[in-house]
């Protein structure tokens, strides 16, 4: 059956994913949201356990398989969409299995209906059935081999080309990418993806990049005269810093190598966020050249690519914590106290700045007594 290729030209965006192993064990997934845009009614949504599921919402009638119930609970940033389908664009699931969509630009193809006999599956529900169906990777990875197949089905009126990367509480981690020659998974070694060219090209990339280190270099050689280093930082020289996606992807694998596990959740978070700001997007450094019409969801279109907001999300807790452009205090949503809830639920992002004003606490320092202890 003849492939699609969708989106030729594709917007521009672009978008991060780490994932690493922080302290006690914990497994941790990092991802930043970067694009010109999003989708109006965006937030945090709660896909309760039980909830009819569809795989395919347009396209004509469901094939069979295409309308069910979720399996298991998730957690996610996302978009609800007309009849109530939640749309995720990343998120946690009760099991611990965390996901995530990016943009996979000039490269996506789909199968306009699937595969003769089998489920379909959009690629804008992939990350909500994938966290609703599976427990683990390797699960997610039987999903899309023989269980459900990806169609080129238009979602509010598009199909955007879309890779994806799941990972579980084991710390394995995949890799799905629709290529012309049909769908391929990798294990993701690197724990790292961002966007174009394909997760093969990216991790063989980094064979570019075995002379970075943590270490600062030594001195220079200049005829009878060593000359010493005067600064830091000497080891990451030649580390690419645009924003591409290549060069997100080295600074990531690079950072997630020699970042030290937290001794706490919250210290492991925080190091996570620090790791996504490495590839965020400024506001004003990515201008979008040719800029896809606005749909009824889309809001406040702006002319550059910025990173709209971050997430890091924890198998084990199955905490979501996410900072957004304007307000870089970071949020928590649990998801083991929503357990026994039965409806969709949704939270505003909260975008405005957060601000902790201090000059209430103030105090005057006391001057120090002679002969007493710092005394003259």
């Amino acid at each position: 059956m003849k492939q699609t290729k969708q989106a030729a030209g594709g917007p521009g965006a672009g978008c991060s994913v780490v994932c690493w192993q922080g302290g006690g064990g914990r497994h941790l997934f990092g991802r930043n949201y970067d694009f010109d845009r999003l989708a109006e009614g965006s937030g945090v949504l709660f896909v309760p356990r039980g909830m009819p599921l569809r795989s395919c919402v347009e396209g004509g009638d469901p094939r069979p398989g295409e309308v069910g119930r979720a399996r298991y609970a998730a957690l996610g940033m996302g978009v609800v969409l007309p009849g109530g389908v939640p749309a995720l664009y990343e998120g946690v699931n009760e099991c611990g299995l965390m996901g995530a969509q990016l943009y996979y630009r000039q490269f996506a193809h789909y199968l306009p209906q699937g595969r003769p006999g089998l489920p379909r599956l959009q690629p804008g529900l992939a990350v909500s059935y994938l966290l609703a169906r599976c427990e683990t990777a390797a699960q997610v990875v039987q999903e899309l081999t023989g269980a459900v197949a990806l169609a080129g089905v238009p979602l509010l009126g598009s199909v955007p080309p879309l890779h994806w990367i799941f990972s579980d509480r084991t710390g394995e981690a995949v890799v799905v990418e629709p290529d012309a020659d049909g769908v391929h998974i990798y294990r993701d070694t690197a724990g790292v993806l961002t966007n174009s060219p394909p997760y093969p090209w990216q991790r063989l990339n980094l064979l570019n990049y075995t002379f970075l280190q943590p270490a600062d270099r030594g001195g220079v050689q200049a005829g009878d005269e060593v000359v010493e280093p005067c600064f830091s930082g000497s080891g990451g020289q030649g580390m690419p810093g645009d924003f591409s996606a290549p060069s997100r992807f080295v600074r990531l694998a690079f950072l997630r190598g020699h970042t030290p596990p937290g001794r706490t959740e919250a210290a492991d978070v925080a190091a996570g966020f620090h790791l996504l700001q490495n590839a965020a997007f400024p506001l004003g450094a990515v201008r979008v050249a040719d800029a896809p019409a606005a749909s009824a969801l889309d809001a406040a279109v702006l002319p550059f690519d910025y990173t709209v907001y971050s997430v890091v999300l924890c198998a084990e807790s199955r905490r979501m914590y996410w900072t957004t452009w304007e307000c870089l205090r970071p949020q928590c949503v649990e998801l083991a106290p929503l357990l026994a809830r039965r409806t969709l639920c949704r939270l505003e992002l909260g975008g405005s700045a957060d601000v902790a004003y201090r000059n209430a606490e103030l105090r005057d320092v006391e001057p120090p007594q002679p002969g007493g202890a710092g005394g003259l």
